[in-house]
């Protein structure tokens, strides 16, 4: 390795001494961040220039706390008004993170963001592609709630469940999800395997609930809206297997809002995390 070469991935980086042929090593540490969120006062997760983001406010506090700039990696990227129980970003650091990090950050952070856990994990370790899935949720109630009104879609309609449930499961049996996916998207596949599709409820609450190895732009809120048009008998099942297999996004809907939808769970190999160090 020559002087001056550096690897970012978390290993060493290697620099040339002041004149005296002195060399430093470096060692890089990797963390993963498991946050939580409210996404109804942000612009997505992702950092966007003249924006306030999840990303961008865990940067901001993260460079408070200990006076020098973080870079993160995000897992799974969330729209505008968008919710997670969890999800995870990683960063590397050459330097020790504050012995109190997480009570430290969680008080710095607004009340909307809260930093679940800190996880000293290889160099290797990818928030992001070492994610085997994701499961996502979209709520809905029918009953006017003033409490669930910002993170659950008010939807005042009778709906055949069973239908619904019926269309659910439909899914399943496919796997390219050409016609849910928004058109201004730079994927090269539109391939997903699904894990779970189904329709259960949760209180006074109708929830989908969808797990797959990868979901396409927009793709969840187009699910569950073109499925609430078969419960209000709007369009049938084959016309619902119609429009899969169209694979043209002019035939789904995509109406239902961001502040119904929750990311639930981002998993990971079990040797990734659980013989990873926490950090309190």
């Amino acid at each position: 390795m020559a002087l001056g070469e550096e690897v970012l991935a978390g290993v060493v980086r290697v620099e040339s001494g002041s004149g005296r042929g002195t060399v430093t090593f470096a060692v890089m540490t990797r963390y993963f961040l498991e946050v939580a969120y409210r996404g109804t006062a942000y612009s997505g997760f992702q950092t966007q220039e003249n924006a306030i983001t999840i990303q961008s406010e865990l940067e901001r506090c993260l460079a408070v706390l200990h006076r020098f700039s973080f870079s993160l990696t995000g897992s799974s990227r969330t729209d505008a008004g968008v919710h997670a129980r969890q999800n995870f970003f990683h960063f590397d650091s050459e330097r020790d993170l504050h012995p109190q990090l997480l009570y430290k950050l969680n008080a710095i952070l607004p009340a909307e963001v809260v930093v679940r856990n800190v996880y000293r994990v290889s160099a290797e370790a990818h928030c992001r592609f070492d994610a085997v899935s994701r499961q996502y949720g979209y709520r809905i109630y029918s009953r006017k709630d003033p409490f669930l009104m910002d993170r659950s879609y008010y939807f005042p309609y009778t709906l055949n469940l069973h239908r619904m449930q019926k269309a659910a499961t439909v899914l399943m049996g496919y796997s390219d999800f050409t016609s849910f996916s928004k058109r201004n998207t730079q994927v090269k596949s539109f391939e997903c395997r699904l894990e779970q599709s189904e329709w259960v409820r949760e209180g006074e609450e109708w929830v989908y609930r969808v797990r797959a190895n990868r979901f396409l732009r927009g793709m969840v809120r187009a699910l569950t809206s073109t499925m609430l048009l078969v419960g209000r008998e709007k369009i049938d099942l084959p016309e619902f297997q119609n429009i899969i297999e169209s694979k043209n996004c002019e035939l789904a809907s995509f109406a239902v809002p961001a502040h119904g939808l929750f990311l639930e769970e981002v998993i990971y190999p079990d040797s990734l995390l659980k013989n990873c160090s926490s950090l309190s």
